[in-house]
């Protein structure tokens, strides 16, 4: 896993020059072998089963057992089928058919199914709230850009980083940030209302076009311009400035006219959305761009012009630009007011508050002297902080000790969830790796935090007890070559081994019987002596 830097692969490839769009990059024969294999794999295995049974056919006696019925392979088939359907869904497929249809059947209904002011349905309507809070999906303040970024991501790669979900997610924020009621009343926000809701990426770039041909100080097209169709940061950044200067003047003509009526309220609002994303991405280019002290003031700015905004979390931004800086003290000031017990979590706070006790602690740790003389204060309160990171987002830790490789951060992400950690991984990984022996007193005890919490899905020790709906949010918002994080562990039911096992043994019994059928016979019969004279001792 390389140090990303908070711009990563999609940043080593801003480096070279994009093709040229609508063209496919001409990728090296390895590559477009590798990605050939990788897309063939199965298909590949199933031809080379294929091709193992025909080779067997005539030892195995195939034709015969297929001829006589063999329950054995009926059973292995429906093993083979329970074994995918787990590994796919994450549950057992004869368990689910059971609970699903059969009991009903059965008439084992009444604990399913409660009249509708029943407690036992209000209890089930509470619970199925809290699991969609829980599973709220949160715009990711560190999003990269499109073109810039994730676009050239595909072309060096040949992959695409963002799912459909996500995507579809993204669009509908922009149709929430950027558009209003009033866009009838101006021709090139009734043009970028059509534009946010194509789905086709050229289309809406050329939407943006005639936007700006009815209104040169259109904002919200410099905006889809600067997001999508620009292939560097540089070129994003240019794009931008334009829409700051046209979102700025739009936004005073608003602020005249915002008592007038319902309708230019929400005019200004949409205005006011326009102007702090414009800000809040040209912090993000100066931060990128190694501009990181200008970064800082944008981003200081836009938290004190407009404080109601905080469900934005721009401090995210501006808690990594410090740790860039090295300036802890202010770090630690911006922790001071958002890791409150009244205001919602992230891995960024709870990893970031564990990494400025770490750092107190860190260079001196050694665990021999530590099992020795034991821990001292600061080292208790440093392995504190790390439990209750790895309690909230327990995903975090093995990209940070790059036992997974990561990927570029998806639009959005679910907090607590595989694609936080790899949000906060991709832009913290270097800021932990900067302070020496950080890494390495979270290896030693990060995993400690599993013995607090036993039973992380029923109670937990610091924070609300772990999801369970995090790993089928998340494999809908990462890509699918990314092998997602599960946590806790799902272990086989008993169902299934008792299953493999069963349906195995009666296997290999049934092939050892037709290939060798004397010595089968002979083994049989002594085991069966075996056995009496066994019983006849006892």
């Amino acid at each position: 896993m390389a140090d990303r830097g908070g711009l990563g692969e999609a940043a080593a490839a801003g480096a070279s020059p994009a093709p040229a769009p609508g063209r496919n990059p001409t990728l090296g024969w390895r590559e477009r072998l590798r990605a050939g294999l990788a897309g063939t794999g199965a298909s590949l295995w199933f031809v080379a089963g294929l091709g193992l049974l025909y080779a067997l056919r005539i030892p195995l006696r195939l034709c015969e057992n297929l001829a006589a019925g063999t329950s054995s392979l009926i059973s292995g088939l429906i093993f083979i089928f329970e074994w995918w359907y787990f590994h796919k869904h994450g549950t057992s497929c004869i368990e689910q058919i059971s609970v699903s249809h059969l009991q009903p059947l059965m008439g084992e209904t009444d604990s399913s199914i409660s009249e509708p002011g029943s407690p036992s349905r209000s209890r089930e309507s509470e619970i199925s709230r809290q699991n969609l809070s829980e599973c709220k999906v949160w715009r990711n303040p560190l999003n990269l850009f499109r073109g810039a970024e994730y676009r050239r991501y595909t072309w060096v790669t040949g992959k695409e980083p963002l799912t459909y979900y996500d995507m579809n997610l993204s669009a509908q924020d922009h149709q929430t940030f950027f558009t209003c009621d009033t866009d009838f009343l101006r021709p090139s926000d009734t043009v970028m209302q059509k534009a946010w809701r194509e789905r086709n990426p050229p289309a809406r770039i050329k939407a943006a076009y005639q936007a700006l041909e009815l209104n040169n100080d259109c904002a919200t097209a410099y905006v889809l311009l600067a997001e999508e169709e620009a292939t560097t940061i540089v070129d994003a950044e240019r794009l931008f400035k334009q829409a700051l200067k046209a979102g700025e003047t739009i936004y005073r003509q608003s602020q005249q006219c915002q008592h007038q009526s319902p309708q230019h309220e929400a005019q200004l609002r949409r205005d006011t959305n326009v102007l702090v994303y414009v800000k809040r991405r040209l912090a993000m280019c100066a931060r990128k761009l190694g501009r990181i002290r200008e970064a800082v003031k944008i981003m200081r700015d836009l938290m004190k012009e407009f404080p109601p905004l905080t469900m934005l979390n721009i401090h995210e931004n501006l808690l990594e630009s410090l740790l860039e800086l090295q300036a802890y003290a202010d770090v630690q000031a911006v922790l001071a007011k958002y890791d409150d017990i009244s205001l919602p979590k992230s891995a960024a706070i709870c990893y970031t508050a564990a990494l400025l006790k770490t750092r107190t602690v860190s260079e001196k740790f050694s665990p021999e002297t530590a099992s020795r003389r034991g821990l001292s204060t600061a080292e208790i309160n440093a392995v504190e902080a790390i439990h209750r990171a790895v309690e909230f987002n327990p995903h975090v830790p093995k990209y940070l000790l790059e036992m997974k490789s990561l990927i570029l951060p998806p639009e959005h992400i679910l907090k607590r969830g595989d694609s936080e950690a790899i949000a906060y991984a991709f832009f913290h990984l270097q800021h932990w790796k900067r302070i020496e022996g950080a890494l390495n007193l979270l290896q030693c005890t990060w995993e400690g935090t599993f013995r607090m919490i036993p039973h992380p899905l029923e109670k937990g020790h610091l924070f609300y007890p772990y999801p369970s709906c995090t790993e089928t949010a998340d494999r809908e918002l990462l890509p699918t070559f990314h092998h997602v994080s599960v946590y806790p562990k799902k272990e086989l039911p008993l169902f299934i081994h008792f299953t493999a096992g069963f349906c195995s043994s009666t296997a290999v019994i049934a092939i050892l019987t037709h290939q060798f059928p004397e010595i089968v016979g002979i083994f049989a019969k002594a085991v069966s002596m075996i056995s009496r004279t066994c019983v006849d001792y006892l």
